[in-house]
Formats: C-alpha cells, sequence, structure tokens
C-alpha cells in the first residue's frame, strides 16, 4: 500500500519536514497556558504579510454571559457587509494575533468587513461557552452594525477548524432567528463526534493535525458523555434545511477531510448550496501558509469569491 506522505505535494512535505526538524513540543504534551503562547508565536511565520487596511479596529462586545475582545478589519470606510470570524485552536489555544493576516486577508479579497471574535477558550470555559459566544457575537452584529458604519442586514459567519465547527453551528442559531445570513464560510471544519473516519486513521501522525492532539483539544473542551450535541458535532443535528448557503474548504491530508466531505453531503441532501473547494496535497492549517503553499493563495482567492458572489445575489 501507497504511504499517505506520497500524496503530498513537495511544498507541503518540504514545510512539514521543517516544522519536524524544529522539534517544537506538541500541543498536547503543554499545558493550555503554554500551548497557547507557542501557538501564538508559531501561528503567523508561514502566513501572508498582514496587508494593509483601511480600517483595524479593536472593540469590545458587551453579550449577555461575557465582554468579548474583537476586532474589525475592512478595505474601505463604505457600509459594507460583514462577516464574523471565528477562529481555529480546538476551542483551546487561538486568540486574534493568531488570525489577524488570514482575516486581513479575507476583507481585502472578500471586500468585505471581517469582526473577529476572541471567544471563550477551554478549559477555563468548557462547552457550550464558545458556542454561546458565537451565537451572541453575530446576534449582536446584527443589532450594532450600523453604528460601526457597516450593513447588518447582510451577514456571512465563518471559521477554520473548530472555528469552522461554530461558524457551522452559527448558521442554525440564524436560520432560527431569523438572520439575514447570506454565507457560511467552513475552512477544514470538523463536524463529527468523535475521530473515527477513515481519513483520521489515514492521517494520524505526522500531517500537522495529530490524533494525539485531537484528543487533548477535545478532552479539554468536553465531556465524551456531550460528544453528540449538534453543536458540537453539527453532522448529528436533526435538520440541517433552510441554513444558509455554504462554501467550504477543505484539505486531502487533513485527518478531518472525510467529515467535512459528509457535512457538505448533509447539506446538499437538505437543499442547502454548498460549493466544494478541496485541495489536494495539503494538510490542515494549510490557508495559513500563504508564504510558502501556494494552494493557500488559491484558497484564499476562493473564500474572496464566494463572499463576493453572496453579497452580489
Amino acid at each position: 500500500m501507497t504511504s499517505p506522505t506520497a500524496l503530498l505535494t513537495p511544498r507541503m512535505a518540504g514545510v512539514l519536514e521543517r516544522i519536524h526538524r524544529a522539534k517544537r513540543p506538541p500541543f498536547h504534551s503543554l499545558s493550555p497556558r503554554d500551548a497557547r503562547i507557542a501557538y501564538r508565536l508559531g501561528a503567523e511565520i508561514l502566513d501572508l504579510p498582514r496587508a494593509p487596511l483601511a480600517r483595524v479596529q479593536d472593540l469590545t462586545l458587551r453579550t449577555p454571559a461575557a465582554e468579548l475582545a474583537a476586532r474589525l478589519y475592512a478595505p474601505s470606510d463604505e457600509p459594507l457587509p460583514v462577516l464574523l470570524y471565528l477562529h481555529g485552536g480546538g476551542f483551546t489555544i487561538g486568540d486574534l494575533e493568531t488570525h489577524d493576516s488570514l482575516c486581513r486577508q479575507l476583507a481585502l479579497r472578500g471586500g468585505v468587513a471581517v469582526l473577529a471574535l476572541d471567544y471563550r477558550l477551554a478549559p477555563e470555559h468548557p462547552f457550550p461557552a464558545a458556542v454561546d459566544d458565537a451565537w451572541a457575537a453575530l446576534d449582536w452584529l446584527h443589532v450594532n452594525a450600523a453604528q460601526l458604519g457597516l450593513d447588518g442586514q447582510r451577514l456571512a459567519v465563518g471559521g477554520d477548524s473548530a472555528g469552522g465547527t461554530l461558524a457551522a453551528t452559527a448558521a442554525f442559531h440564524a436560520r432560527e432567528r431569523g438572520l439575514p445570513l447570506k454565507l457560511q464560510l467552513l475552512i477544514t471544519p470538523g463536524t463529527a463526534s468523535a475521530p473515527t473516519s477513515a481519513s483520521h486513521k489515514l492521517f494520524a501522525n505526522g500531517f500537522l493535525l495529530d490524533s494525539a492532539g485531537i484528543a487533548w483539544f477535545f478532552d479539554h473542551y468536553l465531556a465524551r458523555e456531550q460528544r453528540h450535541d449538534w453543536r458540537f458535532a453539527p453532522l448529528e443535528a436533526e435538520d440541517h434545511g433552510g441554513l444558509a448557503p455554504t462554501c467550504m474548504v477543505l484539505a486531502e491530508c487533513d485527518p478531518l477531510v472525510d467529515e467535512g466531505l459528509a457535512y457538505g453531503d448533509r447539506l446538499r441532501l437538505a437543499g442547502v448550496p454548498v460549493q466544494l473547494e478541496l485541495y489536494r496535497g495539503v494538510t490542515h492549517d494549510f490557508i495559513k501558509m500563504g508564504r510558502q503553499i501556494p494552494e493557500a493563495l488559491s484558497a484564499l482567492e476562493a473564500c474572496g469569491q464566494a463572499l463576493k458572489d453572496a453579497f452580489r445575489a
């Protein structure tokens, strides 16, 4: 049988080899605090330089559960539509700084404002705190966008990895609340209750997101008896009908790819329009490697076009 590493592009294999040689301790060997520091220090090394924008503004969202830091990115001062962006990091690590470059690229390429949310992290704030924060932020944005000079009647939600999971759940919230959600942008999202798919086994080790790391994230975030809750595993929701149109960005060499494909199929079966972008030979988190991985640039362009198309309709 051919080794799964043969699927990697030469550039992707080179990045993984350099990461291996650096011998950084894996997140699952660290405390959450130390893992957050390590992630912040390394998160944008391979990312594109932070693009200049007309407007970058730090905000505080006052929600029923907490005061949450957020950062607004906009390529102009026009009353733009808004993407609520939820960062990745296994619900345990990640913040506004780790995804600053990515949010700037989405704003620039999509011609939209992006509001990045610093939602509460586990284990200090276990499930469903992050879900509650994502939903509250979407409500807040709908009500307060006009005060920021933005169009709260044209909303999208997006995120990568765990943030993609949160974005998917926020689409259900938008459906139930009747919010004007035009797009859910799901980048390498987790959607299943357990890591049991074939891709989890095939890419369990050596492909950036390892099985031990997934277990570490999950164990910090929620108890095993909670993992069939659709707010953690949106594949298990009873009804996917009426959700916002979806752009799904997946990586072939990612443990999460099968559950992403399954979620796209589930949405289509429910009548939800789905644009699937599957990038061959790259791993989880590739979209944040634009300095080295050309597929990252293609994915960013696809995300930008999906946002333009959603708000043009």
